[in-house]
């Protein structure tokens, strides 16, 4: 499933990082994530896959649950230890 705007900024809130630190982890533009949350255009396949995991390395879980809707979670610690 793609990355929404949505969940892009309710995973930098989880890490309390902000745009910048997002851009510099993943290696993308500060204008790209800028954009993206705001709806202002969609993200290349190659540019969401290092949003993906710089979150991903940061501990955030993506849900994509069809009766609950998207979401985001921190991973937990025995999550992250199997």
């Amino acid at each position: 499933m793609p990355l929404l705007p949505s969940q892009c900024r309710a995973a930098r809130g989880l890490l309390n990082w902000s745009q910048e630190q997002l851009a510099m982890l993943a290696g993308v533009s500060r204008s790209t994530i800028k954009d993206f949350e705001c709806h202002r255009h969609a993200l290349h396949r190659s540019s969401e896959d290092l949003l993906v995991s710089a979150f991903e390395t940061g501990g955030v879980q993506f849900l994509f649950e069809e009766d609950a809707g998207p979401g985001v979670r921190l991973k937990s610690r025995r999550q992250e230890g199997r």
